[in-house]
């Protein structure tokens, strides 16, 4: 039996390995903290009554100190962080307050009550980061690899970055049992509509343009959350002291090839359920009009990267990863998930047109 502490655990990626964790190790404790910042959503933790959700900052070392002790925490998992490319570009001092001073406060904590105090505890602190840290790919480039130099060009990945090497150096300078692992472009539920698919699904549900940056043929390799989660499960039992490992999707699509298939899949949607039209009467799909005239072509956004890619060799061969989903099969499921769930995401969508 483990006791686990999930940083950010009510925010995308982090409640999804809440579900996805307490599924697949029911004997396990999880604890989650959470500043339930915009993107934090009690409701993400909807059914999962076992889960102990504490509210506070990672940056508050004392208060992680206190967790760790009374939660007897032998495993930090941690997702909390800013996250959104466009928000670090017009407000990058969050970025780096979080993503690097907050976990940096996790590792003093982690530090002092794992190693300082003597306790012997087995423990290891898992590191959730990203394939943007390692900078842009030319079309014919390799992919990405563990052993690919760093070069972040944008508030965000800095701030990554910074926190990656930070995790590093605790191993290394004392010793603290670590692990890191880089993913590619997550979708699936629980997402907050800010990012590029559940943004374009509900723009298609709601009749709003889809506005694409530039030509529209930025590269990302796609990996639906589960398939992530299932990669950090891989990581936590088998992964080595130190090490990174890459989490890919094997879905390597341009920009303009996702947007379609949003909006081909959002429009069968609606040819095989009538019910859709009397829902969002807005969409074009509900008058057989093609999602797809909602595409818009807007100025690139300022420095975007044009390529990634993840090359997940060294988590496929030491791990047993592989990625269950193609990207076709993984957004039908994400938009099945969606339809069903709008109590979750209309308040949401609601709340963000009041704040304009």
């Amino acid at each position: 039996m483990a006791n686990l502490l999930v940083t950010g655990g009510a925010g995308f990626i982090g409640a999804n390995f809440v579900h996805y964790w307490s599924a697949h190790h029911p004997d396990d404790k999880v604890t989650v903290l959470d500043a339930l910042t915009y993107a934090g959503n009690p409701a993400n933790l909807r059914g999962l009554d076992q889960v102990d959700l504490i509210v506070g900052d990672i940056c508050d070392t004392a208060l992680v100190e206190n967790l760790l002790i009374r939660h007897e925490i032998d495993t930090v998992v941690h997702f909390a962080a800013e996250s959104h490319v466009d928000r670090s570009i017009t407000g990058p001092d969050a970025f780096v307050t979080t993503n690097v001073i907050g976990t940096h406060s996790l590792l003093k904590a982690a530090r002092k009550l794992w190693l300082d105090a003597g306790s012997g505890r087995p423990h290891r602190f898992h590191h959730v980061s990203t394939d943007e840290v390692y900078g842009s790919l030319g079309p014919d480039d390799p992919a990405f690899s563990e052993t690919t130099p760093y070069a972040p060009n944008s508030p965000y990945s800095a701030s990554k970055a910074g926190s990656d090497h930070l995790v590093r150096a605790y191993h290394h300078t004392y010793g603290l049992d670590v692990t890191t692992s880089n993913c590619s472009n997550n979708y699936g539920p629980f997402q907050f509509p800010e990012k590029l698919i559940p943004l374009f699904l509900l723009n298609c549900l709601y009749g709003r343009n889809l506005p694409i940056y530039g030509d529209g043929m930025n590269v990302r390799d796609w990996l639906h959350v589960e398939d992530h989660c299932h990669g950090i499960e891989k990581v936590l039992q088998a992964g080595r002291a130190g090490e990174t490992y890459n989490i890919g999707g094997g879905q390597e699509l341009p920009n303009l090839t996702v947007i379609e298939e949003i909006c081909v899949t959002v429009d069968q949607a609606f040819q095989e359920d009538a019910s859709l039209a009397r829902r969002f009467p807005d969409a074009p799909a509900a008058s057989g009009t093609p999602s797809a005239s909602l595409k818009t072509f807007v100025t690139d956004r300022a420095g975007h990267d044009r390529r990634y890619a993840i090359d997940e060799t060294k988590a496929r061969s030491e791990l047993g990863y592989a990625p269950r989903r193609t990207f076709r099969e993984g957004f039908a499921q994400t938009l099945a998930w969606y339809l069903a769930n709008e109590g979750w995401w209309r308040p949401l969508i609601e709340r963000a047109a009041q704040a304009r």
